[in-house]
């Protein structure tokens, strides 16, 4: 009897296993819904890679389970937003967002998701911050430290009770603690490139003395946004002259040159070190007026990079550049106009200087700001077309603001592939503009709409 009575038991322990087995998750389920959505997919990221494009069905959502991705730091694309999702084994996570305002409105739900909404919360507190710690520059660095010490005990004290109540892997502890630590790291950095050598060594002594406590080598947070901002700040403090200004330096190649010299020097771990070079990189290769030195610049990148994908992106970045320059015709691309046609780039010129300012969906106070400087622009040089590109397709929404404000239907279009159009066009900047003439031939290729010295680019056209 007894022997039966056992035999039971070993059974049902064992069913019981099998069948928590057969339940337990595996892989990272990753899903969400975009209310209002700004285009028809998601991209999802490591890194610099895509890692999936995902399509919205009928219902504004996507989902997918991953069975071949590791944890770590992943980016979640909505162009052209994006926002940044720890993901780790086993979560099962579901995101939802409003496209309309993108970041305020993200909230996570499921397995996985208190770490992501601590990081939500975070990215918020410090937005709010911002415009606060602008007013407190012009203070000494005694007291700047201790206000910022302050923001980063407040924010210390969140993490303690978001980790008290979660139990957190050491990656998941890393990034969360990494989202504050160097986020507020980083302003310190900013403060001392904006106000200059004004300190003694005993003072910098003290400044600096948060350095101690971090790490430049870290692979895990090689593309987590708050990390790699420090790093590239304490980069440049290792690299300005103390005796010329940071503004009138970070525009020159030398100083981007030396920011290279200091990253080969002193930072560690090859995935870190290869993505900093990257974004100093297009720091330099973007800043259009020093497109004759580039080549320079690129002879001495090619020695620090080791990376053929990201020198390959270099290299074709300032190759589109060079195609955007004065004389050259502009490069063709596919648009989409308010009847919803596919349209060549070429073919909405009709023999008359244009100018192409750029606009997007999920900013429309840009918008009316950009439409109201389109007219002023317009009253002003009659014999110019002003034509809007949305970086967005057009929606229903868009139809019934044109039609609202009044605007001319025939000079607006809409990016049909952001992707393929932004490198074509070396899209960068909301504010971009770019003067045609007559013939479709580039003026201008790297105008700034909004800057109060574009007129002069028309007044003699």
């Amino acid at each position: 009897m007894i022997r039966k009575i056992l035999f039971s038991v070993l059974i049902l322990v064992l069913c019981i296993a099998c069948h928590s087995k057969q339940y337990e998750r595996t892989g990272i389920f990753f899903g969400g819904q975009i209310i209002n959505p700004s285009s028809r997919s998601v991209a999802f990221y490591q890194g610099n890679k895509v890692v999936d494009l995902l399509d919205l069905d009928k219902n504004l959502r996507f989902q997918k389970k991953f069975d071949s991705i590791g944890s770590g730091i992943y980016k979640l694309e909505h162009l052209p937003e994006y926002q940044t999702v720890l993901l780790e084994e086993k979560d099962s996570l579901w995101v939802r967002i409003n496209a309309a305002a993108f970041d305020e409105s993200i909230v996570f739900s499921g397995v996985g998701a208190s770490k992501n909404n601590f990081l939500m919360e975070l990215i918020l507190k410090q937005k709010s911050e911002s415009d606060y710690l602008s007013t407190k520059y012009a203070n000494s660095s005694l007291t700047f430290n201790s206000i910022l010490d302050s923001l980063l005990f407040e924010k210390k004290e969140l993490w303690i009770q978001m980790d008290s109540v979660n139990t957190l892997s050491p990656i998941a502890q890393k990034v969360t603690q990494a989202a504050y630590v160097y986020h507020y790291a980083n302003i310190r950095e900013r403060y001392a490139l904006l106000r200059g050598a004004q300190r003694s060594v005993e003072e910098d002594s003290l400044f600096f003395g948060f350095r101690k406590f971090l790490n430049y080598g870290d692979n895990d947070l090689a593309f987590f946004d708050p990390y790699v901002n420090y790093i590239l700040n304490f980069i440049s403090q290792k690299a300005i002259d103390p005796s010329k200004p940071y503004f009138k330096q970070k525009q020159t190649t030398e100083f981007n040159i030396q920011r290279l010299k200091v990253l080969d020097q002193g930072i560690k771990g090859t995935l870190l070190r290869n993505n900093l070079a990257r974004a100093i990189a297009f720091e330099e290769i973007l800043t259009f007026e020093n497109h004759g030195q580039h080549e320079r610049f690129l002879q001495y990148y090619a020695t620090i990079n080791n990376s053929p994908i990201y020198l390959a992106e270099i290299l074709a970045l300032h190759n589109k550049i060079s195609s955007m320059e004065p004389n050259n015709p502009l490069p063709k691309i596919a648009l989409q106009n308010v009847s919803r046609k596919t349209v060549s780039s070429a073919s909405i010129l009709n023999n008359k200087t244009t100018v192409l300012y750029f606009w997007s969906q999920t900013q429309m106070n840009h918008y009316k700001n950009t439409l109201e400087r389109s007219k002023l622009l317009q009253e002003r040089y009659p014999n110019i077309r002003f034509v809007g590109i949305c970086i967005q397709p057009f929606n229903s929404m868009v139809d019934q603001v044109q039609k609202m404000m009044e605007i001319n239907p025939e000079d607006q279009f809409s990016l049909v592939d952001f992707e393929k159009a932004s490198e074509a066009w070396v899209l960068t900047l909301l504010n971009k503009a770019i003067i045609l003439d007559a013939k479709g031939k580039i003026i201008e290729g790297f105008g700034n709409f909004s800057d109060a010295t574009f007129e002069k680019s028309l007044e003699d056209l």
